[in-house]
């Protein structure tokens, strides 16, 4: 069965998560180690033992699921021998999961990864002042639907569409009264339901061009290899394989809409029968079968997901 590899985003994060595999597997614990090293702080300590709130912010949440998607995955290598140059037709990531997947791909060292997750997560979080922006999930609307109620419920502010994930979610993105009023006129237009979701800033839209140069800066200052396999990038929705394309659509990205939805079905274009999904939760799994019925997702993020995995593989 041909499979690519997904990694998680913001929002899958969850106290504890990826302690069982560092108890259980050393590639694992070597993982957390290196990114506590990058960043010079015991941020494992926060991902195993919380709080939440410090968690959830969003400086630690991006390195923190990357880590444990890189452990999952190391776990992989040396327990099975698997190798995401022979094993995997592509690699993608939803949102700071696309550096995950480079990072999986080897196109970014883990060290570098961290250091660049973290340098995002500031980014994003200073770009807009706390409590001006605001994201919700249209649930019951298409991408053209969701589209067309963030550009009538605008009124001259930023909206727009910030994540197609399929399945008839669409997540929006913009100030925090045109969001809101998006909500109200989505319900008008035969969305099931429209919510607020708990993030701190309005995540892939144009209010976080600044986010988007600080990015440009910091991604010139790290080496970045060609993949193992393509990556599938969110903006294209489609493969991509070139250092300097990939640094440019890495920076886009962060204003730019996450086309999951179409990425997905691209994979499936090329012959993908199977996301595997490496890290924190379910999420993505869940999205690959509401998007195409013949997909499967496999999550994989605990000992036991990975003991089962390796039986099958």
């Amino acid at each position: 069965m041909t499979a690519a590899f997904t990694f998680p985003g913001q929002g899958s994060q969850a106290v504890g998560m990826g302690k069982a595999l560092a108890e259980a597997f050393p590639a694992a614990r070597a993982v957390f180690d290196e990114v506590d090293s990058a960043l010079g702080e015991k941020l494992t300590a926060i991902i195993w033992d919380g709080p939440a709130e410090t968690l959830q912010l969003t400086e630690n949440a991006q390195p923190a699921l990357m880590a444990v998607s890189i452990a999952t995955l190391r776990v992989l290598e040396t327990e099975a021998g698997f190798s995401v140059g022979r094993d995997a037709a592509f690699v993608a990531g939803h949102s700071l999961g696309e550096y995950s997947a480079l990072a999986a791909a080897g196109s970014l060292s883990v060290s570098d990864t961290a250091r660049l997750l973290r340098t995002r997560g500031l980014a994003m979080q200073k770009a807009v002042p706390v409590g001006a922006g605001a994201m919700a999930a249209l649930l019951g609307l298409d991408y053209e639907a969701a589209m067309a109620v963030a550009g009538e419920a605008a009124q001259g502010q930023v909206c727009q569409a910030a994540n197609d994930n399929g399945g008839g979610q669409v997540v929006v993105s913009g100030h925090k009264e045109a969001v809101e009023r998006t909500i109200e006129v989505a319900k008008t237009k035969g969305a099931k339901r429209g919510m607020l979701l708990p993030v701190s800033a309005p995540f892939h839209c144009p209010l976080m061009q600044p986010a988007a140069d600080a990015m440009k800066a910091a991604l010139e200052t790290v080496p970045l290899l060609t993949p193992r396999v393509p990556l599938v990038a969110n903006v294209l929705a489609s493969e991509i394989t070139e250092p300097g394309a990939i640094k440019q659509r890495l920076v886009e990205q962060v204003t730019g809409l996450v086309r999951w939805r179409e990425s997905v079905q691209y994979m499936k274009s090329q012959g993908v029968e199977m996301l595997v999904e490496c890290g924190s939760g379910k999420v993505l799994s869940g999205l690959a079968k509401r998007i195409d019925k013949d997909m499967t997702g496999l999550p994989l993020n605990t000992p036991a997901d990975i003991e089962a995995f390796l039986k099958t593989a």
